[in-house]
């Protein structure tokens, strides 16, 4: 007996099912002892522990094992450690990977939310991908939540080194006055031109970074350099920022 489940179920939510479908095999028996072998010991801990609260087919299982014993059925359940050449279970995990099979159930809320959360975020990483001019791409390719830091006053420099505004290259904008100008390039004063392309502190990254030749995800990403607010301040825009 073999039988596919949505694709929104989660692996877990998998294994709690075929329990399930083990129990109603064994319901019409004339026979009284039986055991289950499973290899899922998360399956197995959460039907140790009853509670109102726990996944929805763990509640199922409960119930008709209840009921089974009931009317005098010995249901015992033995976890088989998976992928170690024990031959039944290798042959349960082919059966299913063939199988064909939709068992009709109602989902679970928790493998439904996860599922469409999944969703939402792949499309949303896709129109990240192609927005053009998407400065911060540089930056942040993932779309998802980064970590923030304990020091709120260093986070929001960090933040604002990330999306290239600070206090230096932007307060201009405030007071209506032309934008800084690099002495050493000719150019406007950006974050980037700041961290990455100025020649002038080129020592400066090799001493902190051991390389004059880094991006902005290397600097400011996820997982942000460690020297990048001593760097800063060596080149005196720390506090500017």
């Amino acid at each position: 007996m073999s039988y596919r489940l949505h694709n929104c179920c989660s692996v877990f939510t998998a294994e709690l099912v075929a329990i399930f479908c083990a129990l109603q095999e064994i319901s019409p028996s004339s026979q009284r002892n039986f055991i289950i072998y499973t290899d899922s010991m998360s399956a197995l801990e959460t039907l140790s522990h009853y509670d109102t609260q726990m996944h929805p087919v763990g509640l199922e299982i409960l119930s008709i094992l209840q009921f089974l014993r009931n009317k005098s059925f010995n249901i015992l359940f033995c976890w088989v450690p998976s992928h170690v050449g024990i031959s039944g279970n290798e042959t349960a995990d082919a059966i299913a990977k063939f199988a064909s099979a939709v068992l009709p159930r109602a989902l679970p809320y928790v493998d439904v939310k996860k599922f469409f959360v999944s969703h939402l975020f792949s499309l949303w990483q896709q129109k990240w991908d192609l927005l053009t001019n998407n400065k911060l791409h540089s930056v942040k390719p993932s779309i998802g939540l980064w970590p923030s830091l304990p020091i709120r006053q260093v986070d929001v420099k960090l933040s604002r080194l990330r999306i290239g505004h600070t206090r230096f290259t932007h307060k201009y904008l405030i007071f209506g006055e032309r934008a800084p100008v690099c002495p050493t390039c000719h150019q406007n004063f950006t974050v980037h031109h700041i961290l990455i392309e100025c020649p002038s502190f080129n020592s400066h990254r090799v001493d902190h970074f051991h390389s004059s030749s880094v991006t902005l995800q290397d600097l400011v990403g996820e997982r942000h350099h460690p020297n990048i607010f001593n760097f800063l301040k060596t080149i005196g825009f720390f506090m500017s920022i």
